[in-house]
């Protein structure tokens, strides 16, 4: 029987929009994402948030808090477990990395349809917790 990977991803929101970036490699090359990634041995699901977000954006965030945990065996063909953080931006640039050929931040009425994973799923939950904030 094959385990699951533990993954995070980050939901960056500056003012009304969402940071998303473009996947350069499979699964899901070409897709808008969220930032995100593999949980490493030694880290807490928050540190993971913290580095997969400087790698992927070069921006520093701080996870404001937990909008839940995405589970569906069915949304990554890796077959991932995600944490997805709510996020501000703590500084840095943004700029692409290798894991990306694209990043961008949308306005919350501006989300492409298509996105990696489950990653509308996310959003749409989170919009749900900052609109009743």
């Amino acid at each position: 029987m094959q385990k699951r990977a533990l993954a995070v991803d980050t939901v960056i929101v500056k003012g009304n929009k969402i940071l998303l970036v473009r996947r350069r490699y499979p699964p899901f090359r070409g897709y808008w994402a969220l930032p995100g990634g593999f949980v490493e041995k030694g880290e807490t699901m928050k540190q993971a948030a913290v580095r997969e977000a400087r790698e992927e954006t070069g921006l520093e965030i701080r996870p404001v808090n937990m909008i839940g945990v995405y589970d569906d065996p069915k949304r990554d063909p890796r077959g991932t477990v995600s944490a997805a953080y709510l996020c501000d931006v703590a500084g840095g640039k943004i700029r692409t990395s290798q894991e990306t050929s694209g990043i961008r931040f949308f306005g919350f009425d501006e989300i492409p349809d298509k996105l990696a994973a489950d990653h509308s799923k996310i959003i749409h939950d989170t919009l749900k917790i900052i609109r009743w904030w």
